[in-house]
């Protein structure tokens, strides 16, 4: 009996013990998300305060005027537009394949290790080597030139290692049942991918699509060397016409321009404009995949 109340005694010890330690981590969690949270409404807070005053009916829909110290930046809108959603649709189906493929058909060894090595490896790699690999390949070698085509294969590649890796995580959150059962009553491997598979992972892939959406979007170093132009007041009719970015409009701005104080409030407006694209951008694929889960619930 004594060995018992012993043992029921450290049992509890190891308990409060245990709890004690969660909650001094899930305070340290709730502090870190909370100073993220904090900042980022600092961020979006102090922009808003300096931009709101240029954000006018002209300024979204008029070219700069007057070496860009007046007008508006709608072909910057047009070009952030047209360099993203190309982005993502160009690396939407070759990540969405390349992570079937090495979660579905892939043999594990160590070519597959070395693979997502690299993938992992790629994802980490600074924009502006992207940028200048997309100078000397896509400009250079492919002929090109600065244009659209460039800057979108450029992002492309930039993003394909974040969607790769969100959609490798989703197709393995997929349960093992869903493909017995479908090999069970009789559909092929690829039917069993294209009918319950990649439709069970759909809200996942959505998710590193968003991450890709926004990064494309936001980048500044891979289109100045591959897509961006100073300054052009016409929208681009072809995909090798050179566009203005809101992200490399900012930095012209603000390190570049003939006028920097002058053109100040047109600096954080654009900035506000690209927030604002990016998160109009990233909250339609978020209700988009919401409603795709409640439809599979």
């Amino acid at each position: 009996m004594e060995e018992k109340k012993i043992f029921e005694l450290s049992f509890e010890k190891i308990l409060v013990r245990r709890k004690r330690i969660q909650r001094i981590l899930f305070m340290f969690f709730r502090i870190a998300a909370f100073i993220n949270c904090v900042a980022l409404f600092l961020v979006v807070a102090f922009i808003m305060l300096k931009g709101w005053k240029a954000i006018t009916w002209e300024f979204l829909t008029q070219p700069p005027l007057d070496s860009m110290t007046k007008g508006g930046i709608l072909p910057c809108i047009i070009g952030t537009l047209c360099l993203g959603i190309g982005a993502i649709v160009v690396a939407l189906p070759i990540g969405v394949a390349s992570a079937v493929y090495l979660n579905e058909y892939a043999r594990p060894g160590k070519l597959l290790r070395l693979i997502r090595l690299g993938i992992n490896n790629l994802a980490g790699v600074p924009s502006v080597v992207f940028g200048l690999f997309g100078l000397a390949f896509f400009v250079i070698w492919l002929k090109m030139g600065e244009s659209i085509l460039a800057g979108v294969l450029t992002l492309a590649a930039l993003t394909l290692p974040v969607i790769i890796g969100s959609t490798e995580e989703a197709l393995k959150a997929v349960p093992d049942t869903y493909r017995e059962a479908s090999l069970a009553l009789g559909a092929t491997r690829w039917q069993t991918i294209y009918r319950v598979v990649l439709p069970a992972a759909l809200p996942g892939i959505l998710t590193g699509a968003i991450l890709g959406l926004s990064r494309a979007a936001g980048e500044t170093a891979p289109i100045m060397f591959t897509a961006a132009v100073y300054y052009t007041p016409h929208l681009p009719s072809s995909l090798f016409d050179q566009v203005m970015a809101l992200p490399y409009h900012v930095y012209v701005l603000a390190t570049a321009g003939t006028n920097i104080e002058a053109t100040r409030p047109l600096q954080y407006g654009t900035s506000l404009v690209l927030i604002a694209l990016v998160l109009s951008m990233n909250l339609a694929a978020i209700v988009w995949r919401s409603r795709l889960r409640k439809k599979m619930k």
